[in-house]
């Protein structure tokens, strides 16, 4: 048999073009079976071993690839110092062939870190205070770093040159490559100076009008900032422009527990007046301008008594006012309702009249920030209001409307007044008709 064998081997060296083909074959052969033993037998076994632990029972291990990408690297590895060992194989196909192989390992690895930075990222987004400080940009600029590097190398493994001749001539290109990664320059920036200053986060409500964005951040990454709309539109915006423009963070009202009312009540002027003796009786019968009443009475009293003979004048005393009373009891009746925030603003007031009335300014919180509740909250209070006025002998303003029209022309015709004036047709001048 080994007689054969080195007869035979003998034969091949005879023929050189034969031998080299043969071992290039076998050089083949050896890769493909090299890939199969990885894939097939090692690793699955190191999926099984991994699945073990409480990072392969999430999955992530094996969905990102990782591993299954690392075991390209070994009929790389065959393919590229087995080449060398070819009988009669030229030097140009070695050079290429190890190149190639080299610079596929390089881009291998490269996406295999790539991969791992991923899986760094899932895992610290299940950390419950993730999205207080969010690591997605910087991953990314480690990733484009590992990219630039492996770029370099893959390039120097191409045309077999050191990498440090092609490192030297970045110091000239360094001005066009700030003009070409501008953008990402700048979104570097703005990622680290969002997270260092905590401007969002993942879950604030955010609100740039100049972008048509009103919703809560889903997603923070180098390059933008994913806003969902309340209409559940996604509006992706450029991370820069949250260090450049403005824009409204709802972050500090979602925490305070409080939800801002901020509204007001256009008052018709013309109703304001004193009120007369019953009229404040009348208004006794509120339990919550019970107390008022009676101490701004007794206050009142008391000035006026002071005044000696000029306080018999009516002009020189201080007298109640509807408006007043109303003010009043529209800071009780916030002081004694159920959804309004007790221990933050509370203020009822007025404010500079305009040609739509008198604004009478509600400003509160509620004690829920849910927008549901606090619009529920906001609309039984001012229900309340709208109703109870005309008690006070007040009426809300507002502008003459077609009903308002009409009922004035009603009023008009049932006084025997004609609503407008008829139209007056000219007399009839016989002498402006004459036919020939």
């Amino acid at each position: 048999m080994p007689n054969e064998f080195d007869t035979w081997m003998g034969w091949l060296n005879e023929q050189p073009e034969l031998l080299t083909l043969t071992a290039t074959f076998a050089l083949i052969v050896a890769a493909w079976l090299s890939n199969w033993i990885v894939k097939r037998i090692l690793v699955r076994a190191i999926y099984r071993v991994v699945g073990a632990t409480t990072l392969g029972r999430h999955g992530q291990i094996k969905e990102s690839g990782i591993i299954k990408r690392l075991s390209h690297i070994v009929p790389a590895l065959v393919l590229s110092s087995g080449v060398a060992v070819v009988p009669g194989m030229p030097e140009a196909v070695v050079t290429v062939t190890q190149n190639v192989c080299g610079a596929f390992i390089v881009l291998t690895i490269a996406l295999a870190i790539g991969a791992l930075l991923d899986i760094l990222n899932t895992l610290y987004q299940r950390r419950p205070n993730a999205h207080l400080k969010p690591i997605k940009g910087y991953l990314q600029v480690i990733k484009i770093a590992i990219f630039a590097i492996a770029a370099i190398l893959m390039v120097a493994a191409l045309i077999d040159r050191s990498p440090l001749i092609l490192l030297s001539g970045l110091g000239a290109m360094a001005a066009v490559l700030m003009l070409i990664f501008q953008d990402t320059l700048l979104s570097l920036v703005a990622s680290v100076q969002i997270t260092s200053n905590d401007l969002i986060r993942v879950g604030d409500w955010v609100e740039m009008p100049q972008l048509n964005a009103d919703g809560d951040v889903i997603d923070i990454a180098l390059h933008t900032v994913k806003v969902q709309n309340w209409d559940k539109t996604i509006t992706s915006i450029p991370t820069k422009r949250f260090i450049s423009d403005s824009f409204k963070n709802w972050r500090g009202m979602q925490e305070s527990g409080g939800r801002r009312i901020k509204r007001s009540l256009y008052l018709d002027q013309q109703s304001v007046h004193f009120l007369s003796r019953d009229e404040c009786e009348r208004l006794h019968r509120f339990n919550l301008l019970d107390e008022y009443l009676t101490e701004k009475t007794k206050e009142i009293e008391e000035w006026n008594a002071k005044l000696a003979e000029r306080g018999k004048e009516p002009v020189n005393t201080r007298r109640i006012t509807n408006i007043g009373s109303f003010r009043a009891y529209v800071e009780r009746y916030l002081r004694s309702h159920g959804g309004i925030h007790q221990n933050m603003t509370l203020i009822v007031r007025q404010l500079s009249p305009t040609a739509d009335g008198l604004p009478l300014e509600v400003y509160c919180f509620t004690n829920t920030v849910a927008w549901t509740q606090y619009e529920a909250i906001q609309s039984d209070i001012f229900d309340h209001l709208l109703a109870i006025l005309p008690e006070f002998g007040l009426r809300v303003f507002q502008h003459p409307s077609g009903a308002d029209m009409r009922n004035w022309g009603e009023s008009l015709t049932q006084r025997g007044t004609p609503a407008l004036p008829e139209a007056q047709t000219p007399p009839f001048d016989a002498g402006a008709d004459r036919t020939g």
